[in-house]
């Protein structure tokens, strides 16, 4: 598995846990998302090391050398070497070592659960994104981080300059408080997508489709064209491509499931997610695939976008496929081998619009992080929160995480653009290929576990292709992200009870949507279909969702 197999195959539970999030926890309520209802619990005792009169975009430098254990997560093919920069960089910084405790890819969820649960957990939990914290704090294993954000200049400059307010509220539990910080993006646009070979497209006389109905005559144009092909196909076990399909027929699928609710706006409550919309889209790809559009083993096949995917794309089977901006990358580099450099073009397109309108998954945050319990007994722990709100969210920081430094890995012009110097690559983003030191193989720069947190739009585009900056716009400019459901979160007795009633619901949705669509059930036992939902006491699940919907909107307004 390749470093960027591994974060396509991250990125899909990902992708589900921010939507669990964006239905279990809490939104609308009032507060500012960016400092807590008073000025937090006292500090007294615990500020050894910290500095005095922080601030927004200023070095963070402890006033002695100190120590934070973190847990890291080893991808496979980029381990931690002695020849790692990066935590040298960080020590010289802000004179801060940081004690890791590793931990493998593989079971990295169930890992840091364990340790959690167990109270033996570092005090950092980085990579936590949204909706994973919400155990750990029914059960009050991790922080309430709202408290302390008054301490975290940074964090509130990018929350207020970016517009996120709002979305900081949505993260709030059952006792009005947060208990991860997020990294913060000031773009916000769905990872996975489409990418299709726009010269095909162009060939065939078919336009470069706004909606999924104009793709649908798109394929049609390309399978007459060549007919041995199946010219869409997803990659991810059709989990990626229901996903932000979904949102254009009014639901929720895939990796976006969440618990399998969704919001009626119209009716003012959680209904099950396998609604009317749910229906039309399943129903839609049931034609593709008996028109011989869809390649059916895309939506089976185990293989996280990369393989046959990839192979069949450059082999002119597949003409439009799931994926994200690492994997325009990598079907750039079949296609140089089998077509030829400058003889395609990919292109990255809006996720196309659908019944339901014009309409995208809500903006969104990255991977941020937790705090153990624990941390606040050390007697650094002021000085610990200024060291991850630098690290987190401060701009030169964030650079440095990316990058490496200035003048010695990479230079930056008048205008801040970055260039990577020719000695030097960035193999996971095709930067420099003959560079002989890999910034992130080699130096510990550009890794999941930091570098993809916090970015602004200037950043995220410095070290992606073209393609993806012109999807950027694309989504900015054509497309409406679909509000946040309201939140319902729930307390500790009813986060397992939920869990327990939530799982044979959305494994019977799961199980006969790819049943539905690959031709396996016929489209006239819907009906049936819902009634086996049903008889897994569907009712008595909606009424613990929508009751902890009242008691939060009643308790908070």
């Amino acid at each position: 598995m390749t470093r960027r197999t591994s974060l396509l195959a991250r990125r899909g539970s990902a992708l589900a846990a921010i939507a669990v999030s964006a239905a279990l926890v809490l939104a609308g309520c009032s507060g500012g998302g960016g400092s807590s209802s008073d000025d937090g619990p006292s500090l007294e005792g615990h500020t050894a090391g910290a500095m005095e009169n922080f601030t927004a975009d200023e070095q963070f430098t402890a006033t002695e050398p100190v120590d934070f254990s973190m847990l890291w997560t080893d991808w496979p093919d980029t381990p931690i070497t002695d020849t790692w920069q990066i935590f040298d960089e960080i020590k010289k910084r802000t004179n801060v070592s940081l004690d890791l405790t590793n931990i493998p890819f593989s079971d990295a969820t169930e890992k840091r659960s364990l340790l959690i649960s167990a109270g033996d957990a570092p005090y950092v939990i980085p990579l936590t994104y949204t909706g994973d914290e919400t155990q750990f704090a029914a059960s009050g294993a991790v922080l309430p981080m709202s408290d302390y954000v008054e301490q975290m200049p940074n964090f509130q400059k990018y929350v207020k300059e970016w517009h996120l307010e709002d979305m900081m509220d949505n993260l709030r539990q059952a006792d009005g408080k947060y208990y991860m910080l997020p990294g913060l993006q000031e773009v916000s646009v769905p990872v996975f997508t489409l990418i299709l070979r726009k010269d095909v497209f162009d060939e065939v006389g078919a336009k470069i489709p706004e909606t999924w109905d104009e793709l649908r005559d798109g394929l049609a144009k390309i399978k007459a064209k060549y007919p041995d092909s199946h010219p869409l196909a997803d990659g991810f076990e059709g989990q990626s491509m229901i996903n932000y399909a979904a949102h254009a027929f009014g639901t929720v699928a895939g990796w976006g499931l969440g618990n399998a609710t969704f919001w009626n706006k119209d009716e003012k409550k959680f209904e099950f997610a396998g609604n009317d919309g749910y229906k039309q889209m399943v129903e839609y790809f049931r034609g593709l695939y008996d028109d011989g559009l869809l390649d059916g083993d895309s939506f089976t096949a185990s293989n996280d976008g990369s393989g046959t995917v990839t192979e069949k794309f450059a082999a002119g089977k597949v003409f439009a496929a799931s994926g994200s901006a690492g994997t325009v990358q990598d079907f750039s580099t079949a296609l140089d081998q089998t077509v030829g450099k400058g003889n395609y073009e990919l292109v990255q397109i809006a996720p196309p619009g659908g019944p339901a309108g014009q309409v995208v998954e809500p903006r969104n945050f990255w991977n941020g992080f937790m705090l153990t319990t624990d941390a606040a007994k050390d007697p650094h722990f002021l000085a610990m929160l200024q060291f991850l709100d630098w690290l987190y969210y401060n701009p030169d920081a964030r650079e440095m995480l990316r990058w490496g430094v200035e003048g010695q890995t990479y230079t930056k012009d008048a205008d801040g653009k970055i260039t990577l110097k020719p000695e030097f690559s960035y193999d996971a983003f095709g930067i420099n290929p003959d560079g002989k030191t890999d910034i992130l193989k080699d130096l510990g720069f550009g890794t999941n576990v930091l570098a993809d947190a916090t970015e602004s739009r200037a950043l995220k585009e410095s070290y992606n292709s073209h393609q993806l900056v012109d999807y950027i716009d694309a989504v900015s400019s054509t497309r409406t992200p679909r509000a946040p459901f309201p939140a319902a979160p729930l307390n500790e007795s009813e986060l397992e009870q939920s869990a327990l009633m939530a799982t044979p619901i959305k494994d019977t949705l799961n199980t006969n949507t790819l049943k539905f669509i690959l031709g396996q059930r016929p489209l006239s036992e819907w009906s049936t279909f819902l009634g086996e939902v049903e008889g897994q006491n569907l009712s008595g699940y909606l009424g613990l969702i929508n009751g902890a919907q009242k008691r939060f909107a009643e308790k908070n307004g």
